[in-house]
C-alpha cells in the first residue's frame, strides 16, 4: 500500500513543476514533507526529446529533488482537458497518494494545456472528496490548492524564500538536456530551437527568482497564490517570526 504523501504538485509536462515551483518543493524536502509529482503528459508533442527521454529526464529531476514519487498520466500532449475521463484520472491520483496540500499551475498562463491542467486540479481536488463518485478508492479531499506562477503574473498570496535551493533547483532543470539551453549541445536544425532551449529563456530563470526574491528582502523567491483567505492565530509569528528564534 502505498504511503501518503503531505504535498502532490501537478503539472501539465515533465519540467513544469521544476521551472516554475522547484525551489519550494526541494526546500519542503529537506523540511522533513514527503512529496510526490505528476505529470499530466509525457510531453511527447514537444520539439525537443522523445516520450521516452523525457520520461527519464523526469525521474532524474524528482531524484535530484528528492521526491517520494512520480508519476506521469496518459494524458494526452496537447490534449489536456476538463473531460470526465481526465478528472478520474487525477481523482484516482489525489485518491491513492492522499496529499494534504496540492500545488497546480496558475489558470491563467500562455499554454492551454497549462491552464486545462490548473481546472483540472482544482475540479478533481473537489470531486475526489464526493463518496458517490466510485473509483474503488476511499474518498479524499487535499485541505489546500496553492498555485505557482507561469509565464502570467499575479499578485502573490506569499512568497517563498528558495535561496538556500536555488542552485538545486537549477540541477533539477539541468537534468532536461533536451529541453534547456545547452552550451555544449549544437542543433543543426533551427526547427529544433525553441524559446525554452535559448539562453535568454535561462537567464529569465535567475531574472524572475531575483525580482520574487527581492520582494521579500532575500536574493530568490518563488510566488504562490490561494484563492481562500488565510486565517492567522498567531499574527506576531507570522510576520516577525517565532519568539526567542
Amino acid at each position: 500500500m502505498n504511503k501518503a504523501l503531505d504535498i502532490l504538485a501537478f503539472g501539465a509536462h515533465p519540467d513544469d513543476v521544476e521551472l516554475m515551483a522547484g525551489g519550494t518543493i526541494i526546500k519542503l524536502v529537506q523540511q522533513g514533507y514527503r512529496l510526490g509529482m505528476i505529470s499530466l503528459t509525457a510531453g511527447e508533442m514537444g520539439t525537443r526529446g522523445t516520450p521516452e527521454i523525457r520520461r527519464s529526464e523526469f525521474a532524474a529531476a524528482a531524484e535530484i529533488m528528492g521526491l517520494a514519487m512520480h508519476r506521469m498520466l496518459d494524458i494526452p500532449d496537447g490534449g489536456v482537458s476538463e473531460s470526465e475521463e481526465n478528472k478520474r484520472k487525477v481523482i484516482e491520483s489525489i485518491r491513492t497518494w492522499r496529499p494534504a496540500l496540492l500545488f497546480a499551475p496558475y489558470w491563467e498562463t500562455r499554454h492551454p494545456d497549462h491552464a486545462h491542467c490548473s481546472n483540472l486540479v482544482r475540479e478533481a481536488a473537489f470531486l475526489a472528496g464526493l463518496k458517490k463518485i466510485e473509483t474503488g478508492q476511499p474518498h479524499f479531499r487535499p485541505q489546500r490548492l496553492v498555485y505557482y506562477c507561469e509565464h502570467y503574473h499575479f499578485n502573490p498570496s506569499f512568497v517563498v524564500d528558495v535561496s538556500d535551493t536555488f542552485e538545486r533547483r537549477l540541477e533539477a532543470i539541468r537534468a532536461y538536456q533536451s529541453q534547456v539551453f545547452n552550451p555544449d549541445a549544437v542543433l543543426a536544425d533551427a526547427d529544433e530551437r525553441t524559446h525554452i532551449s535559448s539562453p535568454e529563456y535561462f537567464r529569465s530563470i535567475y531574472a524572475r527568482a531575483e525580482y520574487w526574491g527581492g520582494r521579500i528582502g532575500v536574493q530568490y523567491g518563488e510566488p504562490f497564490l490561494i484563492r481562500e483567505t488565510l486565517g492567522v492565530k498567531d499574527p506576531f509569528s507570522l510576520l516577525i517570526g517565532a519568539r526567542g528564534a
